[in-house]
């Protein structure tokens, strides 16, 4: 098959016509000669003028092709040369072989080769090695995207400063909606002087004027207690630069005139539309809310939340309009999860694991899986009768798993809600603490130093008979197309009534108004009764304890085991409740070893002497009438000696708190 060129391109379709045309020459010559030679003549003369033209043709379409190519030649060197696109050349111990000019200039250097990357662009150097295709750095105060040519040796630089300015600028200028909220306004002002009122609003608005003056935020009083803040993520960033200082001027400023106002505030903020950043923003307000006030929650779109402030201790407030609040941050916090696991602390009592189940059943209504944590080993008599009578329902049991199991669920949407403790070191198992980034905490225990750190939200109400009290009040503001079983209905008032001592320890309306809902829910007190049944041995080891007391001051009752004799936190726990219904005795210890080990020490009283700071000062923690330690490496009698330096301290310091 013939290879067309240039030439042939014009010479095939005139030879073909030039052959046809001799032909018909030599058949006219046949007939007559005459012709047929004048014909030949013409088609010679044809021939020659077209060998002309075409040479002529050829050599200005030589003529155009070198033109061309000489001009493609010399835009693609000015284009390697001239650009603004940097190119290096380099060898394999990455030194420098050639760059671009425009690539030297912007390293204000007439040349580059010779010189190590490594003094030029060290940024660079450790991406070649990690094989990163493309990366922005840093040079000479300029941004530049390097795209890497391993095999070539080659990097091209594009300088994109100017890109990544008006991309912060953009970032900088979005929006974000700030909801300020007075936490404490209603209860301070309620009863007070309307001229004292009116100077308490004048100062706090001044106080956020000026403020927001400073910053450049546009601030709108909305109601007596609530503001709206509109600012731009730059204003935002400064504002968490200052740690939201607003929070220590009002709380400083009102002081002054005995009247502590604190803040809370909900920012939301990203690139979602304005009726979402006010949603996130509620959201956000109701997180700093659960977390008892007086601080600032910002939460982005992709569910990540920061906190600022929460210096202070405020009071607790047990109000429904708290229950509410918390009750709606905990549907959103497990609508957005992926699934939910519920732990209690260690050997579960009725209070843990009443608790769990009701929270589970928040899971379901929102229409999310739960699992509660149990570690069947360790629980005791009462915990067994209650698993025993839940393994009749199936679908509720096969919602309790072990640990380990917990572990393997774990997964980067999963909310963990511990209930019925707030330290990590009591949990049933702190592994998932280190692994699950959403935590919650639902507590009646009074806060101790020892917290879990960084929950999303904190319900603790020391005030509260139980975790359980706590937890049905938040299953009260769920939605309503649910209706809680028999036996989680159960299960709930049995923990109200083991913390409550069948309601005559830290019992409130509030207390008596949960066990009704869960009565009217088909609560089985009969049932309850015999889960706290006791075992005959049980009861002689607790008597034992109560043969052994000792009244050591005026009310103080402390028993302690011998040094030989190991028993379940439980009991001891159980023993101190029995010596506390002794007469005279306002508050009672019992000391034992433990059958990990470590010594035990329960503490109770009715209120008149705080024993979780007692507790604490030995490392422990609890309720003001209801707490707890474990000490390590100690004998009985140093622990009881221990505990009466304690007790000491605490009457010589009056600590009534």
């Amino acid at each position: 098959m013939p290879v067309f060129t240039k030439k042939n391109i014009i010479r095939y379709p005139f030879y073909l016509l030039y052959s046809i045309a001799l032909i018909l020459v030599g058949v006219v010559t046949y007939h007559n000669w005459m012709i047929g030679v004048g014909g030949f003549v013409l088609l010679l003369i044809t021939l020659l003028l077209f060998i002309k033209m075409e040479r002529m043709l050829v050599d200005e379409l030589e003529k155009y092709i070198s033109m061309i190519s000489h001009r493609v030649k010399k835009v693609g060197e000015e284009a390697l040369m001239e650009m603004p696109i940097g190119i290096m050349l380099f060898n394999d111990e990455y030194q420098i072989q050639w760059t671009n000019p425009f690539l030297a200039s912007c390293f204000g250097e007439d040349s580059l080769v010779g010189r190590s990357l490594y003094d030029v662009a060290e940024s660079v150097v450790p991406l070649i090695k990690q094989e990163v295709e493309t990366e922005v750095v840093t040079l000479h105060e300029r941004k530049f995207k390097v795209i890497i040519k391993r095999e070539e040796r080659l990097l091209y630089f594009f300088d994109v400063t100017e890109q990544i300015e008006i991309e912060k600028l953009y970032a900088d200028e979005r929006t974000s909606i700030g909801i300020i909220f007075l936490d404490n306004y209603d209860e301070l002002t309620q009863g007070m002087d309307d001229q004292v009122k009116s100077n308490l609003n004048s100062q706090v608005t001044s106080l956020l004027n000026h403020w927001a003056q400073e910053y450049g935020i546009f601030i709108k009083r909305t109601s007596s207690e609530k503001f709206i803040a509109i600012m731009n993520e730059q204003t935002l960033l400064h504002l968490e630069r200052s740690k939201f200082s607003i929070l220590d001027q009002v709380r400083e400023e009102t002081s002054k005139h005995n009247i502590p106002l604190t803040l809370s505030v909900g920012i939301g903020t990203g690139t979602s539309p304005l009726p979402e950043l006010g949603a996130l923003a509620q959201s956000s307000l109701d997180l700093a809310l659960g977390r008892g006030g007086d601080q600032v929650a910002i939460k982005q779109p992709n569910g990540k939340v920061k906190f600022y402030g929460g210096k202070t201790n405020p009071m607790e407030k047990r109000t429904r309009v708290r229950a509410r609040v918390i009750s709606h941050a905990l549907k959103e916090l497990i609508t957005e999860s992926g699934q939910v696991i519920i732990m209690g602390h260690k050997y579960p009592d009725m209070d843990a694991i009443g608790a769990a189940i009701g929270i589970l059943k928040v899971a379901q209504v929102n229409q999310k899986d739960g699992f509660i944590v149990l570690d069947p080993q360790h629980i005791d008599t009462g915990v067994k009768r209650l698993l025993e009578e839940i393994k009749k329902n199936p679908d509720l049991w096969e919602r309790f798993i072990t640990p380990d199991e917990a572990l393997n669920l774990v997964s980067d949407d999963t909310l963990l809600v511990v209930v019925d403790t707030h330290k990590p070191s009591l949990v049933i198992e702190e592994r998932l603490l280190n692994r699950v980034e959403n935590v919650v905490v639902i507590d009646h225990h009074r806060r101790g130093e020892d917290f879990i750190e960084d929950p999303l939200l904190v319900y603790m109400e020391p005030y509260a008979s139980s975790t359980a009290e706590l937890v049905t009040e938040l299953l009260e503001y769920q939605p309503k197309r649910f209706k809680i079983d028999m036996l989680e209905a159960t299960a709930l008032l049995a923990g109200i009534i083991v913390d409550t001592k069948s309601f005559t320890l830290r019992t409130g309306s509030r207390t008596f108004d949960a066990a009704s809902f869960l009565r009217s829910q088909g609560a089985d007190t009969v049932l309850v009764q015999k889960f706290l049944k006791e075992d005959i041995n049980q009861y002689v080891q607790r008597a034992r304890f109560i043969e052994h007391a000792e009244i050591y001051k005026a009310g103080i009752a402390i028993s302690r085991a011998d040094e030989a004799e190991t028993y379940d936190q439980v009991l001891i726990a159980q023993a101190a409740d029995t010596l506390l219904s002794i007469s005279g005795v306002v508050a009672s210890f019992v000391i034992s070893k433990r059958r990990d080990q470590l010594v035990g020490i329960s503490a109770r009283s009715l209120g008149d002497i705080n024993v979780q700071v007692i507790m604490e000062s030995l490392q422990g923690g609890g309720h003001l009438t209801n707490a707890a330690t474990q000490l390590q490496n100690m004998t009985l009698d140093q622990a009881e000696e221990l505990l009466k330096q304690a007790i000491d301290e605490y009457l010589d310091g009056g600590k009534k708190s």
